[in-house]
This record gives structure tokens, sequence and C-alpha cells, in this order.
């Protein structure tokens, strides 16, 4: 699962959408919990198609780094430290080129040699 993981961290990266869904499921679920709480979560590779051309946009280079990795009972789990500079202002005060850093976890599970699910946590 490990280079699975790494080909869409990798598109990630470079903000490659259709190489981040060509290492998906057609079911997959992706959710995203912020201080333990779900603040999203698509089902099926369409709704996840529609949140990255969504957010394409916000970041000018974005980073994700898996700083450790451990694989039990078919899931992965990952320590993930993201690096992200804004390409456009927000209503929250963050401007264009303003950088962040953060430390979460992702979790994956495959399903047919692709990505089924994939939740972040941040805190």
């Amino acid at each position: 699962m490990r280079a699975l993981i790494d080909r869409y961290i990798d598109a990630y990266n470079r903000i490659d959408i259709n190489a981040i869904l060509a290492t998906m499921h057609g079911e997959v679920i992706f959710e995203s919990y912020t201080a333990g709480v779900l603040s999203v979560r698509t089902v099926g590779i369409h709704e996840l198609r529609h949140l990255a051309e969504n957010s394409r946009q916000l970041f000018s280079a974005r980073r994700q780094t898996i700083t450790t990795y451990a694989e039990a009972a078919d899931i992965a789990y990952a320590q993930i430290h993201f690096q992200g500079t804004f390409a456009i202002d927000l209503p929250n005060g963050i401007r264009a080129g303003q950088s962040m850093a953060l430390d979460g976890r992702s979790e994956y599970r495959e399903r047919d040699g692709l990505l089924i699910y994939v939740a972040d946590y941040s805190d």
C-alpha cells in the first residue's frame, strides 16, 4: 500500500487532480477532521473530484511529507507534516503569499489496488 500512498501524495503535492483521482477507487470515501470534528466528507470519486477542483486555487504550493508510517490489519497510518502557501486572500484575514505548517495524521485503506478510504486528522 505504501507505493500507492506515495503516488497519491506526490500527485497531491503537484496539485494534479487527475493523478490524485487515478489512485482512488470509484467508491472512495474521503474525510477530514479538525480537532476531532468531521469537517469534510465526500463519497465517491465524483464528489472527491468536485472538492479537489474547488480547492485547487486555495494554495499556490502545498506539500505533505510522511514522517512516520505503519500498517496494521489492512489499514495504513501516516504521521504527516503539511506546508502550504496561500494563493488567495481569505475572509478570515489570511493573505495570498502567507504560509502555514501543521502536523497531522492520515489513515488509508485499499481495495482493488486503489485507495477506497482516506481520512486526514489535524488539531
